[in-house]
């Protein structure tokens, strides 16, 4: 694993491919209080590229010339609060989108455990180590330890997508799967926008 660390903004004439993991790390998990951090993503090549927010502008049109691109899928865990994250901070939406949470609660009924690392642990055979999880991403300059957990988080998103997507076309459940997908940018507007928990879809 390479982790290639860029502060403010990734290279002008980088290249992720077809398929971007994407991942992000917050101040804390309020979409209101919270700040956006960090920005990490891999193509599924074994690198990581993880980009350290300029808090005071969020001027970085490369990283957002790369998630707003719709030619390619970004693949996401519990993507509802990452969508929403960069929607509020860096005015993307992304799509389109496959959030391996979604398809594991879908196609993995057999179990409620549903987390990154249990996905990966029971599908890949990776245990992850997640020390770093509640650290400070507003630091001045990250650590080792910091770099290191934010590549893991964007590592084996490939391989879970290709593993998940297998199990939902075997139970018959790509379709559904798509249009949750489909209607994340949605969810995270109807986040931002101050419903976070009420079903609209509710009939009180």
């Amino acid at each position: 694993m390479t982790v290639h660390y860029h502060k403010g903004d990734l290279p002008a004439d980088i290249d992720l491919g077809p398929r971007i993991a994407v991942d992000t790390e917050t101040l804390g998990l309020s979409l209101v209080r919270d700040a956006l951090c960090v920005v990490q993503l891999s193509s599924g090549d074994g690198d990581a590229h993880v980009v350290q927010m300029d808090r005071s502008s969020y001027d970085c049109p490369n990283l957002k010339r790369v998630l707003s691109d719709a030619g390619s899928v970004k693949i996401l865990h519990f993507a509802r609060f990452d969508v929403a994250m960069i929607q509020r901070y860096l005015g993307v939406t992304l799509a389109p989108v496959f959030c391996t949470k979604i398809a594991s609660k879908l196609c993995r009924t057999y179990t409620d455990r549903h987390g990154l690392k249990d996905v990966t642990r029971e599908l890949v055979g990776v245990d992850m180590n997640k020390q770093q999880q509640s650290s400070d991403w507003g630091a001045e300059t990250l650590s080792q330890a910091q770099l290191e957990y934010a590549a893991s988080d964007v590592l084996h998103l490939h391989i879970l997508q290709d593993r998940l997507t297998a199990m939902l076309e075997r139970e018959g459940r790509m379709e559904i799967a798509q249009a949750c997908f489909d209607f994340l940018p949605t969810r995270a507007a109807l986040d931002l926008a101050g419903w976070p928990e009420t079903d609209i879809f509710a009939h009180s």
